[in-house]
């Protein structure tokens, strides 16, 4: 997931051969302008990453050090709208995003001063590859106590949100999508397996993977 801009320039020849709507993703100045904005004052020190879907497993940062964490106030749930990677325009899947209400159990990761600025720069191309995210501060609690973590939340503002989706709907979307990056059900059952292997309980996203399954097996 260390991906440079030949990545963007593939799917901007790929967006224009099939008419993709206008402001796909995120323009690369404003991207790089959100990240400074966001970090401003906190490039020379430790940052610390709220980790609650694919950066549990697959960073793609370099990690000092890994900490059990929970979020008050926001909860996973699969609500952003995929229309590549493990989606696609004609069966859309769903990304696993931070939605107001509930808490969440996940990791915190903590990236080392010096290497700050070049790790966050591959995280936002990463995480804020259309700007489906608003990165914000939040204090998170983990046994060795409070820290203030980087953490990409839902952008309600962006088409894709999908806030009220019932759960059987959600599962029959994660079953069938796939992209250019596999099926969308690869994603859900490797979330489910590492949480499942570090003791990070989330009853919901147990009772998706269930009901996604029992789709795909018909």
């Amino acid at each position: 997931m260390r991906f440079g801009y030949d990545r963007f320039d593939e799917l901007d020849i790929k967006a224009a051969a099939e008419g993709w709507e206008p402001g796909w993703r995120m323009d690369h100045d404003e991207r790089e302008e959100n990240r400074q904005q966001v970090l401003r004052g906190r490039m020379d020190k430790d940052l610390w990453v709220f980790a609650y879907g694919s950066l549990i497993w697959n960073p793609g940062v370099y990690v000092d050090e890994y900490r059990y964490a929970t979020l008050n106030g926001w909860q996973r749930k699969f609500c952003m709208r995929l229309l590549g990677g493990r989606g696609s325009r004609e069966r859309p899947g769903l990304m696993a995003a931070l939605d107001q209400g509930g808490d969440c159990h996940g990791l915190a990761l903590r990236i080392a001063a010096p290497l700050v600025e070049r790790e966050t720069a591959f995280m936002w191309r990463r995480e804020m590859f259309s700007g489906g995210y608003v990165p914000s501060f939040f204090p998170i609690a983990t046994p060795q106590g409070t820290v203030e973590a980087l953490t990409f939340v839902i952008n309600p503002e962006k088409q894709g949100y999908l806030p009220n989706l019932p759960q059987t709907e959600v599962a029959e979307m994660i079953a069938f999508a796939e992209g250019d990056l596999g099926p969308n059900f690869e994603y859900l059952d490797s979330l489910v397996c590492h949480m499942n292997d570090l003791g990070i309980e989330d009853p919901e996203m147990t009772q998706l993977h269930t009901l996604t399954q029992n789709r795909r097996a018909g």
